[in-house]
């Protein structure tokens, strides 16, 4: 049997920052495809779309393929999910997504140097948010958000609501979500984690959080 792990980074990031969790899923046995995706350039819509060419095809022959994302790369798996269909789909455990937008891309979507990062202008929490304008999820899916705020300016942004930093916990909920929980990490430093690489996969094996 051959069940295959899907990692997609965050904004800015690398497939570097998903080493740990790939680490932790070829140890557990799962084939590992740890995708690299023009966070910057592209749109949400225009990764999914790559995506869908670039590496869909290969997921064709495993026996189930469940994905594992940080921040962003929830809400690309999101839209690929909503406009393509994956009969092999396994479980989904999204790391600190926006969901429901940030606040923090609210702000920097104004500075107009950071507002041609297309992303930056799709993740705020107005009338144009991508994750609000996605459709309810119908897939089994876990998320993990951190409490640990560790960038002031920030943080006072979104009002003192806990958060981890750069999303607000509860902006990381999602209509539908089949499990929740709650650690104390920081954005940045979640998929790194022992604690959140371990209920990530218990979700994928149990499809619940222990």
């Amino acid at each position: 049997m051959t069940e295959t792990v899907v990692l997609l980074h965050g904004l800015g990031r690398t497939p570097l920052s998903m080493l740990a969790v790939a680490l932790a899923a070829r140890h557990r046995g799962y084939r590992v495809v740890n995708w690299h995706y023009a966070s910057k350039r592209r749109s949400i819509a225009e990764n999914a779309e790559a995506f869908a060419r670039e590496v869909a095809p290969r997921l064709r022959n495993a026996d189930a393929v469940h994905f594992v994302t940080h921040s962003l790369g929830g809400i690309i798996v999101r839209r690929f999910l909503a406009t393509h269909r994956l009969p092999n789909l396994g479980r989904v455990v999204m790391l600190a997504p926006p969901n429901r937008g940030s606040e923090v891309a609210d702000v920097l979507q104004k500075a107009r140097c950071l507002a041609r990062i297309k992303p930056v202008r799709e993740l705020g929490t107005g009338a144009g948010s991508v994750p609000l304008a996605l459709p309810p999820v119908r897939f089994p899916v876990g998320i993990i958000a951190g409490s640990r705020s560790h960038i002031p300016l920030f943080a006072r942004w979104m009002n003192g609501a806990p958060n981890d930093g750069v999303v607000a916990v509860e902006r990381t909920k999602l209509t539908g979500m089949t499990d929740f929980v709650v650690l104390p990490r920081t954005h940045t430093f979640l998929p790194w984690s022992p604690d959140a690489i371990r209920a990530t996969f218990g979700f994928i094996a149990e499809g619940r959080f222990a």
